[in-house]
């Protein structure tokens, strides 16, 4: 009579190479439909841009169309619920910044939590910021912005692609270091704040290199700083805002690659391993470089320790610096 002990460990061996075998069958496959990339703010933003970027070359790879899905509002985090709630096969993906993963989440009620119901992919770019503001405004430095903003406290405006943002975060920061004071005018994205601010309908914002770059180089607005912790070499002549006496100030930002939690991790593997690819294009990778967009490529382990750590890291800086969603 065979051990009743052999037979469960051989069904249970045969159960997990019948799933093994399955998962490897899906990456295989994949993708045999069209793929949908979200972007959490309306076209035209950095985020929707780098998405463009890395969409076209991955649907020649894929032959399958790699569609983008703008879903904007609440700092991003109707796109951040929409794709946890998304079928988790691969063909939901989301080009996710730090204030969707690592942010919000201190700032709002969530109905998910993305740190715990999204997998990580790749952090495909980090990205550098800088501080613009309409050609008019009577600050060119630093400086000068911070005498204005302590004689005229909250009368300046900055514009935002939505609380809890990255350009949000940026400013808010800025005013806890400086003690300083501003109102923020809240976009659904970083298009529409740019643009109110090409219309002067506010004084300024922090945002990426890979926006506003066209618009400082055609003077159609005025880069007074950087915010990284040295200067861009897109930008030689404009200092940081830490060598112009804000000590310490330093903010960077990323885009990266979820999906939802359950997507087999055969097929995330393969979903990295495909944009790895691409990314190591010399051309896109100087196209995005030349946008202000440093090419990452972490491994999904490797960018899920980077959530974990700027979610801390941000915990306290919202929590210290007394940031609320208005």
């Amino acid at each position: 009579m065979p051990n009743p002990v052999i037979k469960i460990l051989t069904l249970v061996v045969f159960a997990v190479l019948e799933m093994c075998g399955t998962s490897l069958l899906h990456a295989q496959n994949f993708p045999d439909k069209a793929v949908n990339l979200l972007v959490g703010f309306p076209a035209g933003g950095g985020t929707d841009i780098v998405a463009r970027k890395l969409a076209t070359p991955l649907s020649l790879m894929w032959n399958q169309p790699v569609v983008i899905d703008n879903k904007g509002g609440a700092g991003g985090t109707i796109a951040t619920t929409q794709l946890a709630r998304s079928a988790a096969n691969g063909h939901n993906i989301m080009m996710a910044t730090m204030g969707n993963m690592a942010i919000n989440q201190h700032l709002y009620s969530l109905n998910v939590d993305p740190a715990k119901e999204l997998a990580p992919i790749t952090n495909v770019v980090g990205i550098s910021f800088v501080l613009v503001a309409r050609p008019g405004l009577a600050a060119n430095t630093v400086e000068e912005l911070i005498s204005l903003a302590r004689k005229k406290p909250n009368e300046l405006n900055y514009s935002s692609s939505g609380i809890g943002g990255a350009p949000h975060l940026a400013v808010e920061l800025f005013g806890f270091m400086t003690g300083t004071s501003f109102t923020h005018v809240v976009y659904k994205g970083s298009g529409p704040s740019i643009a109110d601010l090409l219309a002067g309908q506010v004084d300024f914002t922090m945002d990426s290199l890979v926006q506003v770059l066209p618009l400082i180089k055609s003077g159609r607005l005025k880069a007074i700083a950087v915010l990284g912790g040295k200067r861009s070499p897109l930008l030689p002549l404009v200092p940081t805002i830490s060598e112009s006496g804000v000590s310490g100030y330093e903010f960077t930002n990323w885009f990266g690659l979820v999906a939802p939690l359950q997507t087999p991790k055969s097929i995330v593997q393969k979903i990295y391993a495909d944009v790895s690819k691409v990314l190591q294009s010399p051309e896109l990778r100087s196209d995005l470089e030349k946008m202000g967009a440093d090419v990452i490529n972490n491994t999904p382990e490797q960018f899920g320790a980077q959530i974990q750590s700027d979610f801390l890291k941000w915990g306290e800086i919202v929590h210290k610096a007394n940031i609320k969603a208005q």
